[in-house]
C-alpha cells in the first residue's frame, strides 16, 4: 500500500539532528505531508502541525509528544516508531492528517473558521481514500470544527462519509489532564473498537 504525500518540503538541513531557532521561526504557516493510501483501517487527525513538525515534516515531531508513544501502548504498533518512520504506517492500515493545514507554536493560535473549513476538507479526504475510521487526536478542536459543543471522547453518534468517528485526546505535553498511561489507554480503547489486534503480541503460533 503506498502512502500518498501533500504539502511542501520541510525546512530542516539534511543531515541535522533537530531544527535550529530559525528553521522553527521560517516553519511557521508551513503545510506538511499527509500519511494517506486508499481505505486504511484508522485514519489519524491532528489538530494542525507544531512548528517542529512543520520544520521536519513529520508529524507529532516535537519531543514530549506523545502520540507515538501511545499508539504503540494502545497495540497500533509492534514498537514505538519515531516520527520519521511514519511511513511505515500505511501497512499497518494506519494514517495522519490535520484539522487544519498551515503550522503554528500553539493550537490556540487558530481560528473557528479555519477549523470549521479544516472540519469541511477533511470530509472531502474521508470520501476520498474511505478509512473505516476517523480518530480525531483533540476534543476542542473537534467541537469546534464539527460544530458539536458537547461533543466527548470515544465514539461519536455520527459519522463522517462513511466512517465511523472518534475522539481522542490531545497528546501534547501541554494537556496535563491525561499521563502516558491514561493516553495508551484512550488509544487502545479505539484500537479494541476496531477490532484490529494488538500487534504488540506476537502472533500465535499456526497449526
Amino acid at each position: 500500500m503506498d502512502a500518498r504525500h501533500t504539502g511542501l518540503s520541510p525546512v530542516v538541513k539534511p543531515g541535522s539532528a533537530r531544527p535550529t531557532r530559525a528553521e522553527l521561526a521560517a516553519a511557521a504557516d508551513r503545510t506538511i505531508p499527509d500519511v494517506l493510501a486508499p481505505g486504511l483501517a484508522v485514519l489519524f487527525v491532528g489538530i494542525n502541525p507544531g512548528l517542529w513538525s512543520a520544520a521536519t515534516g513529520w508529524h507529532f515531531a516535537r519531543p514530549g509528544n506523545r502520540f507515538w508513544p501511545a499508539l504503540h501502548a494502545g497495540g497500533f504498533t509492534p514498537r514505538l516508531l519515531h516520527p520519521s518512520e511514519q511511513d511505515q504506517l500505511p501497512a499497518l492500515g494506519l494514517g495522519i492528517t490535520n484539522m487544519a493545514a498551515r503550522a503554528s507554536a500553539r493550537a490556540d493560535e487558530l481560528t473557528a473558521a479555519e477549523l470549521l473549513d479544516g472540519a469541511a476538507i477533511l470530509t472531502d479526504k474521508v470520501t476520498r481514500y474511505r478509512p473505516r475510521w476517523v480518530a480525531v487526536v483533540g476534543v476542542t478542536a473537534y467541537r469546534i470544527g464539527f460544530q458539536r459543543p458537547k461533543a466527548t471522547f470515544g465514539p461519536q453518534p455520527e459519522s463522517l462519509a462513511g466512517a465511523r468517528l472518534w475522539v481522542l485526546p490531545n497528546p501534547s505535553g501541554l494537556n496535563a489532564h491525561f499521563t502516558p498511561v491514561t493516553l495508551g489507554t484512550a488509544f487502545a480503547e479505539l484500537r479494541e473498537a476496531t477490532g484490529l489486534s494488538d500487534r504488540r503480541r506476537p502472533d500465535p503460533p499456526s497449526r
